[in-house]
């Protein structure tokens, strides 16, 4: 298509998979589509290389997809001669060779990528319109009107307006079954039986097949193992793990959504987060099929409203603080946190069983579910005080689902409570108890999670107590936190004394391990 019958030229980004984005709305014949393999993307964190994977070869099939359907797509492979290796070079380089009348892209999830955008218009001399990412239900704007005025936002009082907005499991104006919330249902803890029916992924077909060369030869390098790759890369395999979660494991999910199994990652999550974020599958479609199935009796009301909570709640609330608090919300660090993130979050090299399984898993899958993320990984890091914003970029890096927007304020805000309890109420900080009752990694760990002190005892304990007394000065006051405060001061001097040399021994321990990372 020569440049004088161009009339827009529409950006498509890697986690805009969707036929439904708001900058296609209008799209023609007479449009030009344009997506690129960046290098700079690629990089700028080093992205396990199966999400790496994972979203080449979905782009690549999504613009087949496109060309089937009639528009044009004008697609950058990352070694085609020519790329520039970043959005704003192949955006001028497309305008420059197709002189269309405006630039139409759907906004970003990211803030640094909307900040880029911003000055396009200006660079390229071409009118460039940002629209609203309409596969959200609450726009950035709605938000920050529900936000208002608040100095702590919570998420239940966002998740009910959006229950009502979406009409999701009401009966009229009231919830589904008389509560919200069923979340005090899905607390318990790990047992044999939970081990789930084998997830059947899909064979590489011959687009995927070259990604995974291309992957495996330039990110080789990167945290992560490519071997195993099957994630789905189109929108009909991405629905058909849609229609099997739904059938063989929404039933499931619930009551045990928390619990974890050293022989089964996966246990009954859904693992659609990926073509979710990425944009395979739409949030309110999923939604409604849950509810479906609770409607048909298929599946009890405390499952299908939990998986409902994560999207049209927790996600949502999520990205909107990410909105609302960018971009001084990843440099927050209220508890001053500051030792660097431990080696062995990169090689599994630890003697501690439960974040030796995680991080493993992490390696080879690019996934781990919200409990592992949050009660090993993520509590381990606050209680030893990493600084906030390098676990924040090792999320980023090392999962298929993560995108800033919804990964940041997971970490800073609710898993290391870096701002102050802006999102979530109180620090989840946990000692070994939590974990061995939740799961089986305690088993045949090196340390004895029955022992508080001492160097054979399970590190959790002692630390979970040391990083509520040294931080006694910016969390006695929380009103949630007073019942494990008072226990603090009932201990025996003798007692408390153990458990600071205990933490400080640990902590003095890891501080002198090689650095390599």
């Amino acid at each position: 298509m020569s440049g004088d019958n161009v009339r827009n030229l529409i950006l498509i980004l890697g986690d805009q998979l969707s036929p439904e984005m708001s900058s296609l709305a209008e799209a023609s014949a007479d449009d030009v589509v344009l997506m690129c393999e960046i290098m700079e993307e690629a990089q700028y964190v080093r992205h396990h290389p199966k999400k790496i994977a994972f979203l080449f070869s979905a782009m690549r099939h999504f613009a087949e997809d496109l060309r089937a359907s009639g528009l044009t797509v004008r697609y950058v492979h990352l070694e085609d001669e020519g790329n520039s290796g970043s959005f704003g070079g192949e955006v001028g380089r497309a305008v420059s060779d197709l002189r269309p009348d405006r630039v139409i892209v759907t906004e970003p999830g990211e803030f640094r990528v909307l900040e880029m955008m911003d000055g396009w218009q200006r660079a390229f001399n071409v009118p460039v319109e940002i629209r609203d990412d309409t596969r959200f239900l609450c726009s950035r704007s709605e938000f920050a009107a529900f936000a208002g005025g608040r100095r702590q936002l919570r998420m239940e009082t966002f998740y009910r307006e959006m229950r009502v907005k979406t009409g999701l499991l009401m009966e009229g104006n009231t919830p589904a079954g008389g509560r919200w919330n069923f979340d005090a249902d899905n607390r318990k803890p790990a047992t044999l039986d939970l081990f789930s029916q084998p997830r059947k992924g899909f064979k590489p077909d011959a687009i995927t097949k070259d990604v995974l060369e291309l992957v495996g030869r330039r990110f080789g390098a990167h945290f992560g193992r490519l071997e195993g790759f099957d994630f789905a890369v189109s929108r009909a395999q991405a629905e058909t793990l849609r229609d099997r979660f739904m059938v063989d494991h929404l039933a499931r999910f619930g009551e045990r959504q928390d619990a974890m199994l050293s022989g089964d990652p996966v246990l009954s999550h859904s693992l659609l987060s990926f073509y979710l974020n990425a944009g395979l599958l739409d949030p309110l479609d999923l939604c409604r099929r849950a509810e479906a199935v609770y409607l048909a009796g298929d599946a009890p009301l405390n499952a299908v409203e939990g998986f409902i909570r994560q999207i049209i709640g927790w996600r949502e609330y999520i990205r909107g603080v990410y909105w609302l608090k960018m971009p001084d919300y990843r440099e927050m660090n209220f508890l001053e946190a500051d030792r660097a993130l431990p080696d062995f979050y990169w090689t599994a090299e630890t003697r501690m069983a439960c974040l030796r399984q995680v991080i493993t898993e992490t390696r080879d899958n690019a996934y781990a579910h919200h409990i592992q993320r949050l009660m090993i990984t993520g509590n381990f890091a606050m209680l030893a005080g990493v600084r906030p914003l390098e676990i924040h970029q090792w999320y980023l890096e090392v999962y298929a689902d993560a995108y800033e927007w919804v990964e940041l304020p997971n970490v800073i805000g609710m898993s290391q409570f870096a701002d102050g309890g802006f999102l979530g109420s109180k620090p989840y900080a946990a000692g070994g108890n939590y974990i061995n009752r939740m799961s089986d990694y305690c088993e045949g760990c090196a340390y004895d999670v029955r022992k508080k002190t001492g160097k054979d005892a399970c590190p959790f304990n002692a630390l979970y107590w040391d990083f509520l007394d040294r931080n006694a000065d910016k969390l006695k006051g929380n009103h949630r936190l007073g019942p494990v405060y008072a226990a603090w001061a009932r201990m025996s001097p003798e007692k408390k004394r153990e458990t600071r040399q205990s933490a400080q021994t640990f902590l003095a321990e890891l501080d002198a391990l090689p650095k390599t990372y």
